[in-house]
C-alpha cells in the first residue's frame, strides 16, 4: 500500500532521487532556559523546506499554516496528538530544571531537538530523532535506543543512562516516531499535493558586485521567483563549469517562492565569454543561460530600435495626412 500511495504522489518524478516535492516531516523544538524558574519553548513542524505548523506559546497549542495542514487525521486524533505535546512542553520543562544541578548545566543554557520520519527511495519509511545542547550534538535515537554523541562528553552518555528508566516513555516516542509520524506524512503529502508540486519558473538577470580587489570582478548572477526549491545555478564558460562560483543561501520570497544569488571573481580581461547557467523542474528541460555583457539578447536589441522607429514613421505620416486634407477642405 505505501509503494501504492509513493507511485500516485510521486509517479512524474523530476528530481535527482526520482522524487518530486517534500519526503519527509519534522518537528523542531528549542528550548531556551534562562534561569532556574524561566524558559522560552518554541516549535515548528516542517514538511521538507516548507513550514507547516507553528506553536503558540501562550495558549500552548499548535498552530496550522496551511490548510491542509492536519493531513487526513481526524480532529479527534488531532485533539489526541495536541494534548500529548503539551503534555511534554510541561514535563520536559520540569526534569530539564530537575535535572540541571545534576549535570552540572549553568544558566542561561539552549536545548534542542528535531525528530520525525522520511520517506525511503527504495520504499518504506525512516523515523529519526536528535538532540543538541548549546548547537552541539548531544544524543539521537538509534535501533530504538538512546545513542550519545561523541562531542557530549559524560553529559550525553550519562543522559542515555537514565533514559532507560522511562520505559513509557520511550514507548510514547517509538509509537509517535514509527507509527503516527509515516501514516501523519502520506497524510498530508496526499492532501497538500496541489500546493507542494506546483511550479513557479525563475526570473534571472545579471550585475556586478563590489569589487573584490584591483583587477577584479564580482559577476552576480540572480535568480527568483522559482517554486519548487531544488535549483541549479552556474557560472560557466561554454560547457565548463567555473569552480570559482559561490553559491549563496537560497532564500524566501514572501509570495512563498525562493531567491537565489550566485557570484564568481574574475579577471577583468576574463569576463567576456562567461555564461550563467540555470535549471530547474519549471523550465522543462529548458535552461536559462545570461551571457555577461550581453543581457538583452540580439533579437530584442533590435525590435528595441525597430519598433519605436517603425512608431516615429507612422505619427509622421499620419500628422502629414492630417495636414494635407485640411489644406484640401480650406
Amino acid at each position: 500500500m505505501l509503494l501504492l500511495l509513493l507511485a500516485v504522489l510521486f509517479h512524474d518524478g523530476g528530481s535527482e532521487d526520482g522524487f518530486q516535492g517534500p519526503t519527509s516531516f519534522y518537528l523542531i523544538q528549542i528550548t531556551s532556559f534562562a534561569n532556574s524558574t524561566w524558559a522560552n519553548f518554541q516549535g515548528s513542524g516542517w514538511l521538507g523546506d516548507v513550514q507547516i505548523h507553528g506553536w503558540n506559546s501562550d495558549s500552548e497549542t499548535p498552530i496550522f499554516l496551511k490548510p491542509w495542514s492536519k493531513g487526513n487525521f481526524s480532529d479527534e486524533e488531532v485533539s489526541e496528538m495536541v494534548e500529548i505535546f503539551q503534555l511534554y512542553q510541561t514535563g520536559f520543562l520540569r526534569e530539564v530544571r530537575e535535572f540541571a544541578d545534576q549535570f552540572q548545566m549553568e544558566y542561561p543554557f539552549e536545548v534542542q531537538a528535531t525528530g520525525g520520519c522520511e520517506l525511503r527511495p527504495e520504499g518504506g519509511t525512516k523515523s529519526f530523532l536528535r538532540g543538541a545542547l548549546g548547537g552541539v550534538n548531544f544524543a539521537s535515537a538509534q535501533n530504538r535506543s538512546c545513542a550519545p554523541a561523541p562531542e557530549g562528553g559524560w553529559r550525553a552518555k550519562k543522559f542515555c543512562d537514565l533514559a532507560k528508566q522511562y520505559q513509557g516513555i520511550r514507548e510514547a516516542i517509538e509509537k509517535l516516531l514509527l507509527k503516527d509520524c509515516p501514516r501523519y506524512l502520506l497524510g498530508v503529502l496526499d492532501a497538500g499535493k496541489a500546493d507542494l508540486q506546483r511550479q513557479e519558473k525563475p526570473v534571472a538577470w545579471l550585475s556586478s558586485g563590489p569589487s573584490p580587489g584591483p583587477g577584479h570582478l564580482l559577476l552576480v548572477c540572480h535568480v527568483s521567483g522559482f517554486y519548487p526549491k531544488p535549483m541549479w545555478v552556474m557560472w560557466m564558460r561554454g560547457e565548463n563549469e567555473q569552480r570559482g562560483t559561490h553559491r549563496g543561501d537560497v532564500l524566501p520570497n514572501a509570495d512563498g517562492t525562493w531567491y537565489l544569488r550566485v557570484t564568481l571573481d574574475v579577471a577583468t580581461g576574463e569576463a567576456a565569454g562567461l555564461s550563467c547557467r540555470v535549471k530547474h523542474s519549471s523550465l522543462g528541460g529548458e535552461d536559462i543561460v545570461l551571457y555577461w555583457g550581453h543581457p538583452i539578447s540580439t533579437g530584442l536589441i533590435s525590435l528595441a530600435i525597430i519598433v519605436p522607429a517603425s512608431l516615429l514613421l507612422i505619427g509622421l505620416a499620419l500628422r502629414f495626412m492630417r495636414r494635407w486634407s485640411y489644406n484640401g477642405i480650406l
